[in-house]
């Protein structure tokens, strides 16, 4: 969507710390914006560089040793150059978004992605955040939750929840810069703002800590959806129609008068952000190789493999990269040709054996 905007003389600009994009596996993402900024720090991004570890408060679950060598040990070195608010990358990262808002405030025709990781574990933010949500926990350090079936005590369970929603409250004071910026500027009369995320996360609800390893419920599918488009100018409302995060490009495709490609599969919200219009009668969602789901809104049906590996399962891709490594040899020796997908152009793609 960004280089279809910038092919239709529509300046994009993107701002995140979410440190993924520029690993090997979305090395490409940003390119595709007329200009791009990067904040660092964020979890476990190879930030700073400091050979000797880092002092680690006692934790409430053993690393796994891949999280230890490259997310747990970084991030405890990362926090210490991010101790005060200003320095901690949401806050960096919102400040960049509104220079750039305000540099262009008086241009027309531009899209603004202003990103940011959080609320994303770990659950670091300020204490002042913290002080909202008082409790009484003597405990050890717990912010970050593994992917796992919960064991922590309904005392540490209540206590992560706590440092989550201070993360969130963090993150609700840095988006309403953007809400006062807006009515600064008298931004609402011919500006859309959409406020959404990628997915939600398990906080010892079903028994289950994070995202990914465990079926898709709704705590991870169900995600928040916000939209003001000026064109209907419909506020305090909230629609029942189903929607997808596909549908956010062909939307804003629209609302800058750019026609959708017909290999793109998401559909246009306008009518649906004025009178609930329905497009679509279900949502397809899941993992790809796990656990798929299909939902009309009111049941849900889930389906995962009856083999645990899935095997034979196959990856199907032009660019041979995970997020975040090279394929190994094995898989590239098993490459071959596929047929062209509905929405590959008739492009054929190529076909890799995913259970190496």
């Amino acid at each position: 969507m960004p280089r279809i905007l910038r092919n239709n003389q529509i300046y994009t600009h993107l701002v995140s710390d979410h440190y993924h994009y520029w690993e090997h596996g979305g090395a490409t993402y940003h390119t595709s914006y007329n200009t791009w900024e990067i904040v660092r720090g964020h979890e476990g991004d190879p930030w700073k560089g400091e050979i000797k570890d880092p002092e680690i408060p006692d934790h409430l679950f053993d690393i796994r040793e891949y999280m230890w060598r490259f997310f747990y040990r970084q991030n405890w070195i990362n926090r210490k150059y991010m101790e005060k608010e200003e320095n901690e990358s949401i806050t960096r990262t919102f400040k960049k978004g509104l220079e750039f808002i305000k540099t262009n405030i008086n241009e027309d025709n531009w899209f603004l992605q202003i990103e940011t990781f959080d609320p994303h574990e770990p659950f670091f933010s300020q204490q002042k955040y913290k002080d909202l949500y008082k409790h009484n926990y003597k405990g050890s350090h717990f912010d970050w939750p593994n992917y796992n079936i919960v064991i922590e005590t309904p005392e540490q369970v209540e206590h992560c929840r706590k440092e989550y929603v201070a993360s969130i409250s963090m993150c609700d004071y840095n988006l309403g810069k953007v809400i006062d910026i807006m009515n600064d500027k008298d931004m609402w009369k011919d500006t859309m703002l959409i406020v959404t995320t990628d997915h939600g996360f398990l906080l010892g609800e079903k028994d289950w800590w994070g995202k990914a390893v465990q079926p898709i419920y709704n705590e991870i599918s169900h995600i928040p959806l916000f939209i003001w488009d000026p064109r209907v100018s419909k506020k305090n409302e909230r629609w029942a129609s189903l929607t997808h995060t596909i549908d956010l490009a062909p939307t804003i495709l629209d609302f800058f008068g750019v026609m959708t490609p017909k290999d793109m599969q998401g559909k246009i919200l306008k009518e649906t952000i004025d009178l609930d219009v329905k497009v679509r009668k279900f949502v397809l969602f899941g993992t790809y190789g796990f656990r798929v789901n299909i939902t009309d809104g009111r049941y849900v049906y889930m389906r995962g493999p009856a083999n645990p590996l899935n095997s034979p399962l196959y990856n199907y891709t032009l660019m041979p990269m995970h997020m975040r490594s090279f394929f190994s040899i094995d898989e590239l020796k098993s490459i071959e040709l596929a047929p062209p997908f509905t929405f590959t152009r008739g492009c054929k793609i190529l076909k890799v054996n995913a259970n190496y």
